[in-house]
């Protein structure tokens, strides 16, 4: 494996005042309120579901929409991010999703509430939340100043996991105060972001915004910024490695559920691997930015690749549950410093009229990996069992890893 080497002097540096910045807090603050509203409806939303059909397969329909939704709309919403006034855009997402949400309770309160209601909440939702996305995710950097980049997305993924971690209690909680109650928690939750977006001074795009595009002009943006992709030679490269990444990943739910189980673990115990899991995404989450800024991009990417690959055989050998809980805090610190390091580059080096494309293209197709994953999991461990697929994701990993670290663009990424 490659010895990380340290980076020039200015790419060090640390990045100061980014918790100063009023728009930073604004933004990021608007963000935690609604990722708490979202934990909340994700878990009442299938509970809801069987309740008023009986049926899991429903309720699995239901948030599989949303997934399906994103790889459907996604290119189409990076393009609508980079010719649409960002901040506007975010401002009606938001709206719209808590007008959206708002219509569940209040169809329950008049007794009206029915399964095609839930599917195109689920649907609409999911075309909004993508489009929010597409230009949050653009907008950041904007709002920060490039040394200060890695930072920003290391708070925003630290928040993220923080919700991560004590979200499912929260809304079990919520849930057992009335079913509809994380759904009000929720629309509100949205209406806050919009008033913290509406808030910022700064903007959130360098070009002015340009008028409303036809079919024919959005697929010539799409297509525009996926050949400039392309042509992008380490943002292309370690997008596919991440996008393998993500396939493991998208298994790795279901994988440690059926691991768990295999050690007599009981429901509560399970729930704490995934706590502990979260935690270390955490802890990853708060050494990212200060990685990022201080190692080269292809250094720390090979060997954030060879840590993974090195840890994942021991969710199959350790004997006990919380032996299993230290091996998921341990590999999930991984991931958030080489997301951190991967997005800080492509955001940096990314023209802003482009970012929306290109951050869209590169989501689009590891969320598309990771839902393979998923799906492949479960007729994976029924066909070679759960101990043998982590082994077979283990040298999925090592194949990674050795691919990163054979490549010269990869190893000359900085």
């Amino acid at each position: 494996m490659d010895t990380l080497i340290p980076a020039e002097p200015a790419a060090a540096a640390p990045a100061r005042g980014l918790w100063r910045r009023p728009d930073f807090r604004l933004l990021i603050g608007g963000r935690l309120v609604s990722q708490v509203g979202d934990q909340l409806q994700f878990l009442a939303l299938p509970l809801v579901v069987v309740a008023l059909t009986g049926s899991a397969t429903q309720a699995g329909l239901v948030l599989g929409a949303q997934t399906i939704t994103y790889l459907v709309f996604g290119l189409v919403a990076g393009a609508l991010a980079d010719r649409w006034n960002r901040k506007s855009t975010m401002i009606w997402c938001d709206l719209g999703r808590g007008l959206l949400t708002a219509t569940v309770p209040i169809a329950a309160a008049a007794d009206a509430l029915a399964l095609p209601q839930l599917y195109a909440v689920a649907i609409l939702n999911g075309l909004l939340g993508t489009l929010f996305g597409a230009a949050n995710s653009s907008a950041l950097p904007n709002i920060v100043s490039p040394a200060e980049l890695p930072s920003a997305l290391g708070a925003v993924g630290a928040l993220a996991n923080l919700v991560r971690i004590g979200g499912a209690s929260v809304a079990g909680a919520a849930y057992a105060l009335g079913r509809m109650v994380p759904f009000g928690v929720n629309a509100v939750s949205f209406l806050v972001s919009a008033v913290a977006l509406r808030s910022i001074r700064t903007g959130f795009q360098q070009a002015n915004p340009t008028a409303s595009a036809s079919p024919r002009q959005l697929l010539a943006d799409i297509r525009d910024g996926l050949g400039w992709l392309w042509r992008r030679r380490v943002i292309r490269t370690l997008a596919l490695l991440d996008a393998g990444d993500s396939l493991r990943f998208g298994a790795g739910y279901l994988l440690i559920v059926m691991l768990a189980q295999r050690l007599h673990a009981n429901p509560a115990q399970v729930g704490l691997v995934f706590t502990g899991a979260g935690v270390g995404a955490f802890a990853g989450s708060l050494l990212a930015g200060r990685l990022a800024r201080r190692f080269p991009l292809g250094k720390l990417s090979i060997a954030m690749l060879w840590i993974e690959a090195l840890a994942f055989p021991f969710y199959a050998l350790v004997p006990t549950w919380w032996l299993l809980l230290a091996v998921a805090f341990a590999e999930s610190v991984v991931t958030p410093i080489y997301t951190v390091a991967l997005d800080s580059y492509r955001l940096r080096v990314t023209p802003d009229n482009l970012r929306g494309r290109v951050t869209s293209a590169v989501d689009t197709l590891t969320t598309g990996a990771g839902a393979v994953g998923t799906m492949a999991a479960g007729a994976s461990i029924a066909v070679i069992g759960a101990p043998a697929l982590t082994f077979a994701l283990a040298g999925w990993l090592a194949l990674l890893a050795l691919a990163a670290t054979l490549s010269r663009t990869v190893r000359a990424a900085r």
